[in-house]
């Protein structure tokens, strides 16, 4: 059944709740490109957070600058669009500034981890209780179709006519390795299984990131010949493969397999909580030495 942006408006009852309950309808229709995957991924998020049953007072979205970013201006959250490249350290002072806040970062490939990624890996480094959603369509979309850090060698882009030079960062392992307690993968085409990483990237006390593949047709697709968005999800749906999965498989066969699910995870104390820890123990001591 078609749904208008009047249905939307008018909040028909044809339209998802999720869409009446948690995005700015006066922003609507979003200016995505068709077949565009990041409305996928902000759903996911959507429905995460009303799975979890969060507040939205309490919820906080922070986005940077790129496709990704136009997100935070879609969601009926305390939202904040940041700089290029800066969402993470507004994050972060956002949840310094009110441990008890669920901070959520919604940012691009290049984004997070090419202007953005020193902050990426000091937050992972701290454990910061951040989760951080990569929007990751291996491509800059906004900007015209240049090369990205995840773009695969040998890919074309705009900044790449005779294919990409260089080796793609694998961002949720990176983060890890810099230190962030929950890594995982999902993408645009496995909804379900994305929402439920989301939903326990969030509840994970500490730096959690969950590094979504998505699609873009009008740029990477179209430059690389990945066929338009439903050839695109059936890639997905065709090449990926579960953590579980891609355990019992050889390198060579783990080649161009997207590899889904929770990839790893660790337990040790997040940062604001251990920052809380200190002043506790700081005041304490202090009214212990006026005692005496």
């Amino acid at each position: 059944m078609k749904v208008s942006i009047a249905d939307v408006k008018s909040k028909n009852p044809k339209v998802s709740p999720l869409i009446n309950k948690y995005m700015r309808l006066e922003h609507l229709p979003q200016i995505w490109c068709p077949g565009c995957g990041n409305g996928i991924v902000m759903r996911d998020v959507v429905q995460a957070i009303e799975n979890l049953g969060l507040s939205r007072t309490d919820t906080i979205i922070v986005s940077g600058i790129g496709c990704s970013s136009r997100a935070a201006g879609y969601m009926d959250f305390n939202t904040i669009h940041t700089t290029h490249g800066r969402a993470i350290a507004f994050a972060t002072g956002i949840k310094l500034a009110n441990p008890r806040l669920n901070v959520i970062v919604i940012a691009g490939d290049g984004d997070i981890s090419a202007i953005g990624g020193n902050h990426l890996i000091h937050a992972a480094r701290r454990n910061i209780g951040l989760t951080v959603v990569v929007m990751n369509n291996s491509t800059y979309g906004m900007t015209g179709g240049q090369y990205s850090t995840t773009t695969p060698t040998g890919a074309l882009g705009t900044t790449a006519p005779y294919g990409n030079l260089e080796r793609p960062f694998d961002i949720a392992n990176l983060a890890f390795g810099a230190g962030a307690s929950y890594a995982a993968r999902g993408s645009a085409y496995h909804v379900q299984q994305t929402i439920s990483l989301i939903q326990e990237g969030i509840r994970h006390k500490g730096f959690s990131i969950i590094d979504v593949a998505t699609t873009c047709p009008t740029y990477y697709g179209r430059e690389n010949g990945a066929g338009d968005a439903v050839g695109m999800l059936k890639w997905q749906k065709e090449n990926s493969v579960t953590v579980e999965q891609a355990a019992r498989m050889k390198p060579e066969e783990l080649k161009d397999k997207l590899v889904i699910g929770l990839l790893r995870q660790a337990e040790y104390k997040e940062f604001t909580f251990a920052q809380e820890e200190l002043i506790r123990r700081l005041y304490l001591e202090r009214e212990a030495n006026e005692e005496k």
